[in-house]
């Protein structure tokens, strides 16, 4: 026979936060274990303790433990448990926030792409189907977090049910029933929802019965007014502070000042608010782990880096916000602050000289496997989730000029024609002049995924060519295909692209979206396996760096992003191999910097004008 469920170690009787009985603040930072090395974790979370902070918490994502159906992964990088007891250990408590949907401006919103590229698939309701994998998904993840909770002796003193709700739906029965598949399972901490200050988000993603938390970035007191409007009796808590804001390819890097963050950290704590600022921590979208988000017709991804312009950043480097939100907290609290940890340790600045490899078409080809089919196949149907795919077909171009249409393209194409650049074709664009001369052509179109859609009605939605390829009014069939996930290379896979053929022409001008230079190329550098360094690439336009087979991240000279962060985790005492995928054109050389270089700022504060 069961016994009584628990008592969460969080609760809030009389509309005042007690923890273990006793009158309590949350004072959380956001830190994410996947954009954080593991061998970096305590150090960060040691660097949030130090800030004055009470709480770490992090989103679970699932398409970072699930990248294939039924194939689940808590090791390494993908050890929650792990990053709970090290929290632990640092003196914090833990929330987590395990979705299933997350946003976080990561892929695809952390559903897994094999998931949304299902057809007939709809996300965040309460379809059948989607339950269904919910729950198989939670039937392995909820019972190890259960483990972690503070009522079992663990870290964990509430977990967030799903993720800002109000602004995508109204399925209130949905939203139960994740609560219900928490609790089932084993919860028994506190449970809450986190939705936008409005009252079209609230309606739309509260429940009855559970605390009512609000994610924001200005007007705290008209935040807490709201909630308390609707949900007397309860503790106002801000389950995300946005003290920085994220940055998309092509814009400016957006900043907060400090003045301006801690002026509404401030005006929380007033209102006698538990908080989170988000994030305390930023991080880094390794790999192909950037999401996209999605705006009057355009596609809008989101860069490598994921500094924030957070309290501490992307390195781990104490930022002036943080030493005057510190400041605040310890006013605030009385408890005398903790030692400050050390500055991070970084390599000299040093220029590396490039040896060109393979050029790009042929280096591609010599590292995978080719698909046929009538007509193009996207991602989703050939089992891909994050990378490229070469489409090569050879229709007979009519003499003089013609236009190549591509319909459904998601998201960019560079495109060739009997192996020459011929342009690109975005999805905003959709078509190419072309000049024919009656024969057959190869035609090829390398097209990139940017980043899935983390957030709006466009989440899940597919990559690659969903639609036709046409000349004029005529549809191009006979497709060969060649996946490329470049984040799942082996070094030796990325060593066969990159030794293919004769090397490409380094550094040899052409204007932008030709392939003058474009191939794979390496450099060299020695390092003490302990410093940090950062990473630029001047004269390059466009792609992708590995370090020592490991996928950095994306480069694009469009910004603010000019340098990737390089941990020394990913670096060996000794000799280091860079390896770079460019897809338009190259420099001739790379650069170690002692700082990040994230764009030109320009102040941002959300305020849901």
């Amino acid at each position: 026979m069961n016994g009584p469920a628990p008592t969460a170690l969080l609760t809030h009787p009389d509309g005042e936060l007690l923890r273990d009985g006793r009158p309590h603040r949350v004072l959380a930072g956001s830190m994410h274990y996947f954009r954080v090395h593991p061998r970096q974790w305590a150090d960060r979370l040691a660097r949030l303790a130090a800030m004055g902070l009470n709480t770490v918490d992090t989103y679970i994502a699932w398409n970072f433990h699930e990248r294939r159906p039924g194939e689940y992964r808590f090791d390494g990088w993908r050890d929650v448990e792990r990053f709970a007891a090290l929290a632990a250990d640092t003196g914090l408590d833990v929330v987590l926030r395990p979705g299933p949907y997350i946003c976080a401006e990561w892929d695809n919103g952390g559903l897994p792409a094999w998931l949304t590229d299902r057809p007939g698939m709809r996300l965040r309701s309460s379809h059948p189907p989607y339950l269904d994998e919910v729950a198989r998904w939670f039937d392995v993840l909820v019972p190890r977090i259960a483990e972690l909770q503070a009522a079992r002796g663990g870290p964990v003193v509430a977990v967030q049910v799903e993720n800002e709700y109000g602004s995508y739906g109204d399925d209130h029965a949905y939203v139960r029933w994740v609560h219900d598949a928490l609790t089932a399972r084993g919860i028994t901490e506190l449970c809450y929802t986190a939705d936008g200050p409005t009252e079209l988000m609230l309606d739309g993603g509260t429940l009855p019965g559970v605390l009512a938390a609000a994610t924001f970035g200005s007007r705290a007191a008209e935040a807490a007014r709201l909630l308390r409007s609707r949900r007397d009796g309860e503790p106002f808590l801000c389950a995300e502070f946005w003290n920085g804001w994220f940055d998309h390819w092509g814009e400016k890097h957006h900043t907060r000042s400090p003045e301006s963050a801690v002026a509404t950290l401030s005006e929380i704590l007033a209102e006698g608010g538990s908080v989170s600022l988000y994030p305390a921590h930023g991080g880094t979208n390794f790999g192909l782990w950037a999401g996209a988000n999605h705006a009057d017709g355009t596609i809008q991804p989101t860069v490598t880096s994921y500094d924030s312009d957070a309290p501490i950043a992307e390195h781990g480097a104490l930022t002036e916000k943080f030493h005057r939100m510190r400041d605040l907290l310890h006013s605030v609290t009385g408890r005398p602050p903790r030692p400050l940890p050390e500055p991070p340790s970084l390599l000299p600045a040093r220029t590396l000289p490039v040896t060109a490899r393979a050029g790009l078409l042929p280096g591609l080809e010599a590292a995978s496997e080719p698909v046929h089919a009538s007509d193009p196949l996207g991602f989703g149907e050939l089992g891909l989730s994050a990378g490229l795919v070469l489409y090569r077909a050879h229709p007979v171009l009519p003499h003089g000029r013609v236009v190549l249409g591509v319909r459904g393209l998601h998201d960019r194409a560079q495109v060739f024609v009997d192996g020459a650049p011929a342009g690109i074709i975005d999805r905003e664009t959709g078509t190419l002049d072309l000049h024919g001369t009656g024969r057959p052509v190869r035609l090829e179109l390398l097209v990139e995924n940017q980043g899935r859609i983390n957030y709006g009605p466009l989440l899940g939605q597919g990559k690659g060519i969903l639609g036709a390829v046409q000349i004029d009014r005529r549809r191009v069939h006979g497709w060969t295909m060649r996946p490329l996930p470049l984040d799942e290379w082996t070094p030796e896979r990325l060593e066969r692209a990159a030794a293919a053929s004769p090397p490409a022409a380094a550094n040899t001008p052409a204007p932008p979206g030709t392939a003058g230079g474009a191939g794979f190329a390496t450099a060299s550098f020695t390092a003490d396996g302990a410093s940090d360094t950062f990473l630029a690439l001047p004269g390059f336009h466009k792609g992708f760096v590995w370090i020592n087979g490991f996928l950095l991240g994306r480069y694009w000279n469009a910004g603010p992003q000019t340098t990737l962060y390089l941990p020394a985790p990913l670096t060996t005492a000794g000799a280091n191999t860079l390896t770079v995928l460019e897809l338009e054109r190259a420099g001739d050389h790379l650069e170690l910097r002692e700082g990040p270089e994230l764009g030109p700022p320009q102040e941002y504060v959300e305020t849901f004008d």
